[in-house]
């Protein structure tokens, strides 16, 4: 009796939401003074209860994401650095298959500027966004930022000024006080963020450092490095006066291999910035570029051919390393990198490029976990000599293990082509393409393990030892967890790897592509313009085409204001649409007509303009629909649902749209608006 009544109250509230403009965020803006051309555009975020907004990394193939935009920045000043938020969530969304990073409260954007024209007094900005609760909200929002004058105050007491500035936007302005150095508003308002931003950072620190420590001893067990570790510990042991002195020397020569490594780490983060390595990795070259590098890597592994640094370099180094002392260590050091780059290489690079994607000091931090996985053996070895009779003896498994990294390579290459392929929407490498060369990847190692196919470096193999048919077997069990994905599953594991659920040549699954019309009869041609949606029906994604249909079979018209990346919108699709009762109808009775309101397709220059009703320029096909059921409807939420007569009237006079409501409630509405117009 409860959940019927907790029912009713939903459906109430939703309807109640239906009949108004929404505005759940209420946004202001404040500018901080770091120095007399440096300052901080904040953007402030004052959520209604249970809204969430999501943030600008929420990942590709789920809800969209916070963009902003800054205007005139030529000549008038620089962004510095990508904007940083305050402290966000995550959830996993199996309706997207992503995980969602979005705000749930009140919140702070901060973008940090350096002015270059002095005489620049403000600075305009934009915001897009999506909002959702029950329903979803697609929202644009200009702000403007007013500077103040460049002045430094020498009083002892911070100064703090308030610029006049448009309505609903609040800019206050802190001066720092530049003589006592004492603490500021300024700084106080910006410790609360930095807190938490270093806390998310801190976590995401950790996952590279482990990660890259376990990249570490992958690269230990190849044919370039694991050879090595008797060889270099026999040296320092017996070319070392004492116990004592082999030790040091093994030491010595483990914090030359980490500070080498580190080195590399912070010499790719210095070129290229901390932040901007975060925005190539969004970029669709650098993921096409990188893409290309892992597949290189991959056939190397894989042992097409060597890939080798110049000789000249090995034995220059060599040279330097018979110096002795410290000096000389740190060449025998060097000279293991470059020895054995054929097998770290690949791993370095790709390491580099995930940590990259972090952006700040992952690099640097990626660097660490992999030489001091690196490094240890070497030390703990030197240590105690003894240990080197339990090491298993060189062979045919070393070239396995290098294989098998290749295969992970060749899987992990296509994660970057498919980045590309989703920023470009060019729908080349979709769902189940991707989970078709993942299983073809995979199945094809499991055989490699169970010794079915061998590759050109390969011992040969009279039978397989247990921990490899083990590793086999478990590969195999990946494979077999991968298939179901083309069916429409899931696959929870590996959600952050294949493109989303939505992005798919079949919605519904392979094998689920039938697409029937009115007594079950099987359609042979899409009318113009028209697609196929969800449950395979018969839809159009733009009025006009929608409309011209609709009147040539003389059936109403089922509005549907929908998003890419509207969740509710997914949920009344996959709960309500496939109801038995209200599929036929959807199918048989009406015209669907879905008009995408986060559609970012631009629309002709003709069709361009300004709607006064938005007070909003309307550039893009998804403005115009937003702009559309504005207009006439009063409302901003998907899903939204309008049954239209064949001149636009609707059919439901009491209740002239509906949204996220139940089965029965949403049945009732349908079969009401048909009655009314069939009169």
């Amino acid at each position: 009796m409860k959940k019927i009544i907790f029912l009713l109250l939903t459906v109430l509230a939703f309807s109640h939401t239906n009949a108004q403009i929404l505005n759940p965020v209420k946004w202001s803006t404040r500018v901080e003074k770091i120095s007399d051309t440096e300052f901080n555009l904040v953007f402030e975020g004052d959520l209604d209860p249970e809204w969430h907004l999501y943030s600008q990394f929420t990942p590709d193939g789920g809800p969209i994401p916070l963009e902003i935009s800054f205007k005139d920045a030529a000549g008038n000043y620089q962004l510095i650095g990508k904007a940083v938020e305050s402290k966000t969530k995550k959830a996993f969304n199996d309706i997207f298959g992503v995980d969602e990073i979005f705000f749930s409260d009140n919140f702070t954007v901060k973008q940090k500027v350096k002015i270059i024209n002095l005489k620049l007094t403000s600075i305009d900005s934009e915001v897009d966004y999506q909002v959702c609760k029950e329903v979803c909200i697609n929202g644009s929002k200009k702000l403007k930022f007013d500077l103040p004058k460049i002045a430094v105050t020498k009083t002892a007491e911070p100064v703090v000024e308030v610029a006049a500035v448009p309505v609903d936007t609040i800019t206050t302005i802190v001066a720092v006080d530049t003589v006592k150095q004492e603490t500021t508003v300024a700084e106080v308002v910006e410790d609360q963020p930095k807190v938490e931003e270093k806390e998310e950072d801190k976590k995401g620190l950790i996952s590279i450092f482990f990660i890259a420590f376990l990249s570490g001893f992958a690269a230990l067990l190849t044919p370039c490095v694991f050879p090595l570790i008797p060889m270099t510990v026999s040296f320092f042991t017996k070319q070392s006066k004492t116990r004592a002195a082999g030790i040091r020397n093994a030491i010595t020569y483990g914090i030359s291999i980490i500070v080498i490594y580190v080195a590399l780490g912070s010499i790719v983060t210095a070129v290229f910035g901390a932040d901007a390595l975060n925005d190539l990795a969004t970029n669709v070259w650098f993921n096409l570029i990188f893409f290309v590098l892992l597949v290189f890597f991959a056939t190397s592994f894989l042992g097409a051919f060597e890939i080798m640094l110049p000789n000249s370099w090995a034995n220059k180094v060599d040279r330097q390393a018979d110096r002795g002392g410290i000096v000389g260590i740190l060449f025998m050091a060097l000279a293991l990198a470059i020895v054995s780059f054929s097998c770290t290489g690949p791993i370095v690079g790709t390491l580099l490029f995930e940590a990259a994607s972090q952006g700040g000091i992952g690099p640097i931090v990626g660097m660490f976990g992999f030489s001091l996985a690196l490094a240890l053996p070497f030390m703990l070895f030197a240590m105690f000599p003894g240990w080197l009779n339990t090491l298993p003896k060189s062979g045919g498994w070393l070239n396995t293990v290098k294989v098998f990294l290749g295969f992970l390579e060749l899987a992990l290459a296509f994660k970057f082509l498919s980045n590309a392929d989703l920023v470009l929407q060019l729908h080349l490498l979709e769902r189940e393409v991707f989970l078709a060369i993942w299983i073809a990847i995979f199945g094809a190692l499991a055989l490699y393990l169970f010794g079915k196919i061998t590759l050109p470096h390969d011992s040969p193999l009279p039978f397989i030892s247990v921990g490899r048919l083990m590793m086999g077997l478990f590969v195999l069990t990946f494979t077999v967890y991968l298939i179901p994905g083309l069916w429409g599953a899931p696959l929870k594991i590996i959600s952050a790897f294949p493109p989303p659920m939505t992005y798919s040549e079949s919605p519904n699954g392979v094998g689920n592509t039938a697409i029937h019309s009115g007594g079950g009869a099987a359609v042979s041609k899409l009318p113009e313009g028209a697609k196929y949606g969800p449950h395979n029906l018969i839809a159009f994604d733009d009025y006009e085409d929608g409309l011209a249909y609709a009147k040539s079979v003389n059936k109403p018209i089922l509005l549907d204001f929908t998003g890419h990346a509207c969740v509710n919108c997914r949920k009344m699709e996959n709960n309500v649409w496939s109801d038995e009762m209200v599929l036929p109808i959807l199918r048989e009775d009406v015209v669907l007509i879905s008009l995408y309101v986060d559609d970012k397709r631009a629309l002709p220059k003709e069709e361009q303009f300004y709607s006064k009703e938005t007070d909003s320029e309307i550039e893009t096909i998804g403005d115009k629909w937003t702009d559309f059921m504005i207009s006439k409807y009063k409302t901003n939420t998907q899903p939204l649902y309008v049954l239209t007569d064949l001149e636009g009237n609707s059919l439901n006079k009491t209740k002239e749209s509906i949204s996220y409501v139940s089965v029965d409630e949403y049945l009732d509405w349908l079969k009401n608006g048909l009655k009314n117009f069939k009169k």
